[in-house]
């Protein structure tokens, strides 16, 4: 996901995956494959830049996650989590 502003403000988290195209007109336009369209701060060149970056951190994790075992894999997740603001949810017992 990576993180965009609304032109009105709020910050919010777009998979890169789903854009369709852009446009600067002259305010970004971000269009999604189903048609949906989000107003942006970001100018084009910003948002070409960032999903860039989002591609090449998903190239550098597969890459790192050959050759590790699953435990190091749950392990490196662990410490990934405790460095963001995720809350991690606990199974309960039946």
């Amino acid at each position: 996901m990576i993180l965009l502003t609304r032109l009105n403000g709020p910050v919010f988290a777009l998979n890169p995956d789903l854009v369709e195209r852009a446009d600067c007109t002259p305010d970004t336009v971000v269009t999604l494959v189903d048609g949906t369209k989000y107003l942006i701060a970001e100018s084009l060149p910003e948002l070409v830049a960032l999903i860039r970056q989002y591609r090449a951190q998903v190239v550098v994790d597969a890459q790192q996650l050959v050759g590790q075992t699953s435990a190091e894999r749950a392990e490196d997740a662990r410490e990934r989590v405790k460095e963001t603001n995720v809350v991690q949810l606990h199974r309960r017992e039946r």
